[in-house]
């Protein structure tokens, strides 16, 4: 299989697959080469996986696009395909030119297929499914000018680039958003949401913009979209200290501070679950200063607050994240 990640975080890839027991062999700008294993939905760096994928070599565009129109024709017979499918080119961005080469090899792909299959061409969709889980399309990913990898199988692990607003106080707003495709749910009208951490706000702003009633708990001062909004009440009140009240309940939790993830997890994140403060929680844990991979083994542990009070949840190092983990999921009986 095919793993893409985040370019510059392939080697924690590497080091997360190589954790799991899985046999890694050779890896480039946001791409990772491993054999196929079981636990690929659990994995918090990869975004796509093309499952049991071929490498395809050529010279030219119109050389490398026949063998991926021969390998789509070939693995089509007996399957009619009625709907909507992926059919999604994609590569390291950080190689100069190569986007021009995967646009050329996928206009020339097209075109072949719409000589054969005029009808499947027209249902193509030239984007990833939205939300994580298996799909079945074509996914082709160029490692270099001259050699790709193709799959018709994909797992899809949630993460996606999301569309900025003008409003949003800061770009930690895409990471929310991103968030929740990954969990699949989003706050609703009405819902209630505790930011802690709040400013300046992206969070807040992008709960109360879908009409939940946020309480923002923070120090610092809110801005942009989340400055007065109506449905957004700011606290200056520090994170670790916010003011509970008995027997209140809230439908979110988000929290994204900088600071130390154990301190984080033991002195806010486990309290909050385990007292059922919340149903459904989006966190997130910096990793700059720790190792990423020990620690995403703290929080796999059987043990750990995540296992004992929220099983399910799902890890994931995000497209918008930098050196952070994004955790999200819901409060066991809640």
């Amino acid at each position: 299989m095919l793993q893409t990640c985040q370019a510059g975080f392939e080697s924690l890839l590497v080091r997360e697959l190589a954790d799991a027991g899985v046999a890694v062999g050779e890896h480039g700008p946001g791409w990772v080469v491993a054999s196929d294993h079981e636990a690929v939905g659990e994995l918090a760096f990869p975004h796509v996986t093309l499952r049991a994928a071929l490498e395809i070599k050529g010279e030219s565009v119109n050389v490398l696009a026949q063998q991926v129109a021969d390998f789509f024709l070939t693995s089509m017979r007996g399957e009619r395909i009625d709907a909507a499918w992926p059919c999604v080119f994609g590569g390291a961005s950080e190689m100069v030119g190569l986007g021009r080469r995967i646009s050329g090899v996928e206009k020339e792909f097209y075109e072949l297929l719409k000589k054969k299959l005029a009808r499947v061409a027209k249902l193509a969709v030239a984007d990833l499914p939205r939300g994580g889980g298996p799909a079945r399309g074509l996914f082709v990913w160029f490692v270099d000018f001259k050699r790709l990898f193709v799959s018709r199988e994909a797992w899809m692990h949630g993460q996606r680039r999301m569309a900025d607003d003008d409003a949003a106080p800061s770009r930690s707003y895409l990471k929310v958003e991103e968030a929740f495709v990954v969990l699949g749910r989003e706050p609703q009208p009405g819902e209630t949401v505790v930011d802690l951490g709040a400013a300046p706000g992206g969070w807040s702003y992008s709960a109360a913009k879908r009409g939940a009633k946020v309480i923002a708990v923070d120090n610092g001062p809110l801005k942009g979209g989340a400055l007065g909004h109506p449905d957004i009440e700011h606290r200056a009140e520090d994170a670790f200290h916010f003011n509970f009240e008995a027997g209140a309940a809230y439908d979110w939790m988000f929290c994204d501070l900088l600071e130390e993830p154990h301190h984080v997890m033991k002195n806010l994140i486990e309290p909050w679950l385990a007292r059922g403060w919340c149903k459904r929680f989006v966190f997130n844990l910096k990793f700059g200063h720790v190792d990423s991979v020990a620690l995403l083994r703290e929080l796999r542990e059987p043990g750990s607050p995540l296992a004992r009070y929220a099983p399910g949840a799902q890890i994931r190092h995000l497209f918008h994240d930098r050196e952070e983990f994004t955790v999200v999921g819901e409060v066991s009986g809640k």
